[in-house]
């Protein structure tokens, strides 16, 4: 039980208890042994924290942006005195490597903070001169904004959520996944910390059922959710029943697309963070490569040989690579996609099967996998697996492959690599995908809005286009004359 959290809500600045919930046990990926044991929240506890929200924020809401903005800045820097403490935890949890969450989760979620703070006393609106009248508007922040997170990336999703609301002036009550129940506390702990009032963030744990409670809650304004299409439909339609706003950002099956000029090493090191990191945990991943067919032996050549270096073992042990997938259903589903590749005649160039890893023969492993000659039709090349498996598919010219990557149901990502830059750009913008990168892939940084089209969600994460989705505008009319009726 190394990582038993003091309770399973923080609700109103303290932690809280809920017995009445249904268990939730936290387990190592690695092993598979419970490092923890929680209870979801029940309908009073969801109630309990949406009044103690309701009524914090509108202190927050009046405290002036500069203000929230320099707590937030606070935040960020005990987020980073505390990085590792907070990435051996999310290692723990999550089952990635050290290597990677020392560098990429609770970073990310400071880095977040400190811009999102940066920005909170520039939410400003409008003058309109209408002669002997005129018109000002206000950008106010929406109430209670309810953030659901994904198992992926813990405490970089609540931060990118916190970040934005927090700033504008809203409350948070934060859900996170069940699977990754335990960063979101600490992040709670240190915005407590750092100076947010009691009940300005909040976090419930919980299964469906508790996010849905939250959804379909009058007392809440909006509904930020990360997960994949088939949860964005259900939270879309509950929230419809009150008209909430929602974000969604979602799944994909994006395109990263290497033309015969590209520089071939920097292209296969691409395709590797973009099919590998996070053991492919990641929703933006390039997980369709799309290779001319002049370059493809010698691309997969590079691409195998690197593949089979990389090495899986201790997820706490700073040399790893690759941990084990986040939990036992889930490892299930990624197995099975690599016997449909084989089943629908995928050539398996590496990998394809289950490691022995010694002391961790309990843990939820997969070998990063490599399929090539995979057609479109094929279910590793349209489905979202979210582990490490790569599909390579060979192309001929720019505007075929062009029409074979958008012939999808998502749009969250994209990628292409080619030394014409000219090519770059105009691919790019004919490519239907919210995120997109040219000679590089997976750079997210928090300046850079982030998000999808088509089935991958709606709005934005980070960059200032963010704030747009956490305030609402009010219009005020000024007249200065007398005002004229004709009765």
């Amino acid at each position: 039980m190394r990582a038993q959290p003091t309770a399973s809500h923080f609700v109103n600045g303290q932690y809280v208890e809920d017995p009445a919930g249904a268990l939730i046990e936290s387990r190592y990926p690695a092993t598979g042994e419970v490092i923890a044991r929680l209870n979801a929240a029940t309908e009073a506890t969801v109630n309990a924290a949406v009044d103690a929200a309701t009524e914090a924020q509108k202190a927050w809401a009046a405290m002036p942006g500069r203000e929230r903005g320099r707590i937030l800045r606070k935040a960020a820097d005990i987020m980073r005195a505390r990085n590792r403490e907070l990435s051996e935890l999310e290692t723990l949890d999550t089952g990635k490597a050290l290597q990677e969450t020392l560098v990429a989760d609770a970073t990310s979620g400071a880095d977040a903070l400190e811009y999102l703070g940066g920005l909170a006393a520039s939410i400003e609106g409008a003058h309109v001169d209408l002669g002997s009248s005129f018109v000002y508007t206000r950008r106010e922040p929406l109430g209670v904004v309810a953030a659901i997170g994904a198992w992926n990336y813990p405490i970089q999703i609540a931060s990118w959520k916190a970040a934005p609301a927090l700033a504008a002036g809203n409350a948070v009550i934060f859900k996170p996944a069940e699977n990754t129940p335990l960063s979101a506390l600490k992040l709670a702990e240190i915005l407590h910390e750092a100076g947010v009032p009691a009940g300005v963030y909040n976090v419930l744990q919980g299964y469906a059922e508790t996010g849905r409670a939250l959804v379909r809650h009058p007392g809440i304004a909006k509904v930020s959710l990360t997960g994949e299409s088939g949860t964005g439909r259900k939270v879309m339609a509950d929230a419809a029943q009150t008209l909430k706003q929602v974000t969604l950002e979602l799944g994909g099956k994006s395109p990263l697309i290497v033309f015969e000029d590209a520089n071939l090493d920097n292209a296969v090191s691409a395709a590797m963070l973009a099919n590998f990191y996070s053991t492919g945990q990641i929703c933006s991943n390039g997980t369709r490569v799309f290779v001319q067919a002049s370059i493809k032996d010698a691309f997969l050549e590079k691409l195998a040989m690197r593949t089979e270096k990389i090495r899986l073992g201790d997820p706490l042990d700073e040399a790893t690579h690759l941990g084990p997938l986040v939990s036992e259903e889930h490892h299930q589903k990624v197995l099975s996609y690599l016997t449909i590749g084989r089943e629908d005649g995928a050539r398996l160039v590496c990998g394809g099967g289950v490691p022995k890893i010694q002391g961790f023969e309990s843990g939820y492993w997969v070998e990063p996998t490599v399929f090539a000659d995979v057609k479109d039709h094929m279910r590793i090349a349209r489905e979202e697996i979210f582990g490490p498996v790569m599909s390579v598919l060979d192309f001929e010219t720019e505007d075929e492959v062009i029409a074979r990557a958008n012939d999808t149901p998502f749009g969250l990502a994209a990628g292409v690599f080619t030394a014409d830059i000219t090519r770059a750009h105009r691919v790019i913008g004919k490519i239907k995908a919210g995120t997109t990168w040219i000679n590089t892939y997976n750079l997210t940084p928090v300046e850079m809005p982030f998000g999808g089209m088509k089935q991958s969600g709606l709005g934005r994460e980070n960059g200032r286009a963010v704030l747009d989705a956490y305030t609402q505008i009010k219009s005020v009319y000024v007249e200065m004359g007398d005002v004229w009726a004709p009765y």
